[in-house]
């Protein structure tokens, strides 16, 4: 089974968690057996995986989010890179184009396009299997996921039969069988829902050669080459509009099992089997209340109700659940450096910003390095706290451990590389213009 995982958005309905950088399928908040936590992505990969071991899983994501995903689910994982966001059919497009030409699958194989982040138990991906198989048989251009509704949303789109009985897929006189509306009113929700309409959760399968077809068509190539170099200039559309909507040839499998989608905070706290994640703690006269606590001191909440409560180095928010969903016109007016990132190498955390300095905790993963790099506008001293490894400061080595301290001038090219069991290090950033841009990259040395 082939399958492409959409992993876009900055997740700022989720803030202070998620950021530009760290978006919402990255926050680790969903026990595991062992007392671990996993992501949403962690866990939806490993549902694919205890569905089918084999399945070839590519994620179509922004440059920002590769390193947190090696980090999370290893290096064997498929990465379609978006050099800019284009909406869905680019995305989808390129992420098939990178299948066919960089993966070698065949145009005649069908694959699987899913979001990385729902909420779902493991016949979720029993029935993607089976959206597979059928585009694998080739009836229909397209197959869609059509999730049986609960309730009357308001916020989700809906598919509705257009001709013939409920759940009819028989075109009539070349007209689609099937008509889609983005949020209806609770109303028309009711209406669509007692008419057959079934939820749109964005999951459709169809044969390589379809989309590829399609790009031709609407981006002028489906060559994986030409799509990268040039996305930023490809037509800006959804593939909702741009293919499903067009469609006269295409099935509808139903969907009946757990599906939520967890881009609020309201949503996300039904979803935990924790009220409390860090240091906190709560007075019995709490009711409905959420903690998550990412920073290094106590959170105390006393007669707080229908609430959530999330604290990071991004922010503090405290906010009444239902209130929560209206967050992001407030997170946009932040204007605030990011505070919290994962790298290829490991992860930072700004600790303490002043006029003309910057803190940052350091952590490098077993046997990582950074880039051999220099600053034009800044010194760095660097403090190992945990671990050891080796420092390089213009192509000397070091070998460092608990407690060295290493200077680095503006100018100096430098890097560290972490030992057998990690390496944890405090850098203090000193100078008038600290700035991320501030970096020059070279080819490693040693």
């Amino acid at each position: 089974m082939n399958i492409i995982l959409l992993s876009g958005g900055s997740g700022k309905r989720l803030w202070p968690l998620s950021n530009d950088i760290r978006s919402k399928q990255f926050i680790q908040i969903f026990p595991r057996a062992d007392g671990s936590y996993e992501s949403m992505v962690q866990r939806v990969y490993r549902q694919i995986r205890a569905v089918d071991p084999e399945a070839t899983v590519t994620i179509a994501t922004a440059k920002t989010q590769v390193s947190a995903i090696h980090n999370q689910l290893g290096e064997d994982v498929g990465i379609s890179i978006e050099p800019c966001r284009r909406d869905t059919f680019p995305a989808i497009a390129l992420a098939t184009a990178y299948l066919h030409d960089v993966r070698g699958v065949g145009a005649d194989e069908a694959v699987v396009v899913c979001p990385v982040d729902p909420y779902v138990d493991e016949t979720y991906f029993e029935c993607v299997r089976d959206l597979c198989e059928e585009a694998r048989k080739g009836r229909k251009n397209l197959v869609l996921m059509g999730i049986e509704p609960t309730y009357p949303s308001e916020k989700y789109g809906y598919i509705k039969p257009a001709a013939g009985a409920a759940g009819s897929s028989a075109p009539t006189d070349g007209k689609p069988a099937y008509t889609f509306t983005e949020k209806p009113s609770k109303e028309k929700a009711e209406e669509y829902i007692a008419g057959g309409a079934l939820w749109n959760g964005g999951v459709f399968a169809y044969r390589l050669r379809y989309v590829l077809e399609k790009s031709r068509e609407l981006l002028g190539s489906s060559d994986y080459r030409y799509l990268f170099d040039h996305y930023a200039e490809l037509k800006k559309i959804s593939f909702d509009y741009a293919v499903v909507e067009q469609e006269t040839s295409l099935e509808v499998l139903r969907y009946s099992g757990t599906w939520k989608d967890l881009g609020t905070w309201n949503t996300l706290t039904e979803a935990m089997e924790e009220n409390i994640l860090g240091n906190a703690q709560m007075n019995d006269t709490c009711r409905n209340l959420h903690i998550i606590n990412e920073l290094g001191v106590p959170i105390l909440a006393m007669g707080i109700r229908d609430a959530v409560i999330a604290a990071s180095p991004e922010g503090i928010l405290v906010s009444d659940k239902e209130q929560s969903s209206y967050i992001k016109p407030f997170v946009d007016a932040i204007d605030q450096q990011v505070m919290f990132a994962e790298k290829s190498w490991g992860s930072y955390r700004v600790l303490d910003v002043e006029k003309n300095s910057l803190t940052v905790k350091v952590t490098l993963n077993p046997n990582h390095r950074m880039n051999y790099h220099s600053h034009e506008h800044r010194d760095e001293i660097w403090t190992v706290i945990s671990g050891n490894g080796q420092a390089v400061v213009d192509g000397d080595v070091r070998e460092i451990g608990v407690g060295d301290v290493i200077r680095m001038q503006a100018g100096q090219k430098h890097t560290v590389i972490a030992g057998a069991e990690g390496l944890q290090l405090t850098e203090v950033q000193l100078g008038s213009e600290i700035s991320v841009a501030d970096k020059i990259k070279y080819d490693w040395p040693v």
